[in-house]
């Protein structure tokens, strides 16, 4: 686990010849999928609850849990959020969310564990898929000028540019290491 929170090849420069800025930002870059992975995660098991809790269970748990609010608060935004969104969450909805929940995620965490293993084929298709969902969120950006989507979408590219950098400096590193022709 500790190899993950440091730079492998610390004392063997970059192949642009700045070994502190690739060891900066290699913690970055390994920060940013830490965090990508534990989402992946939280979205995993949040997905495999959306499947397997009814969706009445969900809407009852929901009312009681809102009632002592509202009635202190008619007005509260999360309690009165929580109910519009569960008036419309129907058998359905409940299927897509769950199956998008848990694919999102797995695929998450199996990108995240290629890039963590430093297998080069996952810098390609992590860069991918996470340019997949930039575009999807500002589509969904563009409908509901949600800050929350603005910020998921900057850290995004921010997670881009390092898994960019990464895969960069490790090609320069396969390359540096491969026997002559």
């Amino acid at each position: 686990m500790r190899q993950f929170f440091r730079s492998k090849d610390s004392a063997s420069g970059s192949p642009d010849g700045g070994a502190d800025g690739h060891r900066i930002e290699h913690r970055l870059f390994l920060v940013g999928v830490w965090i990508k992975g534990l989402a992946g995660l939280i979205e995993a098991i949040g997905g495999g609850l959306a499947l397997a809790i009814n969706p009445a269970v969900l809407r009852s748990f929901v009312l009681f849990l809102t009632a002592p609010e509202l009635a202190e608060d008619p007005s509260d935004l999360v309690a009165n959020f929580l109910r519009r969104s569960i008036r419309h969450y129907s058998g359905k909805v409940q299927l897509f969310t769950g199956i998008y929940l848990v694919a999102h995620g797995l695929i998450k965490i199996g990108l995240v564990i290629g890039l963590l293993r430093d297998k080069l084929w996952a810098y390609p298709l992590s860069l991918w898929f996470v340019a997949a969902f930039v575009v999807y969120q500002c589509y969904r950006f563009a409908h509901t000028h949600s800050a929350w989507l603005l910020f998921l979408t900057v850290f995004d590219l921010a997670v881009m540019a390092l898994i960019w950098r990464e895969y960069r400096w490790q090609e320069g590193r396969v390359r540096a290491d491969a026997p002559p022709r």
